[in-house]
């Protein structure tokens, strides 16, 4: 997919969620454009995670695929951004929590019940 597609899912996703706000555009930026090289590194891998390498020395080792590397540290970096936009239970679970907290008020009935208990 696209780096503009991914952005419109992302988006979407955090509407949903009820997590988007308009300053998280350059967050949402950044990560459509990790999922589109994600894609793309997904189709240059070939299946095999494991490949010779010679190196300078002559000697032939056995190394993981480069693509599939990237596509692990790709989908890390993604995670962390879906994390802080609050799409995955983690993030979700926090920024609802900090929401809880600042908006919580205690009224006037609630503070004279305290007052009494004590």
């Amino acid at each position: 997919m696209t780096a503009k597609t991914w952005r419109s899912r992302i988006k979407k996703a955090c509407v949903d969620a009820g997590t988007y706000k308009k300053c998280f555009d350059s967050v949402i930026d950044t990560l459509s454009q990790i999922m589109a090289e994600r894609d793309e590194a997904r189709e240059a891998y070939d299946g095999v995670p494991i490949v010779e390498h010679t190196n300078q020395g002559g000697n032939t080792n056995l190394v993981q695929n480069p693509a599939l590397r990237l596509i692990n540290d790709l989908n890390r970096d993604a995670l962390a951004y879906w994390r802080e936009l609050g799409l995955t239970p983690k993030g979700l679970r926090q920024i609802n929590e900090a929401a809880i907290k600042e908006t919580k008020t205690t009224s006037a009935l609630e503070k004279a019940l305290a007052k009494l208990e004590t």
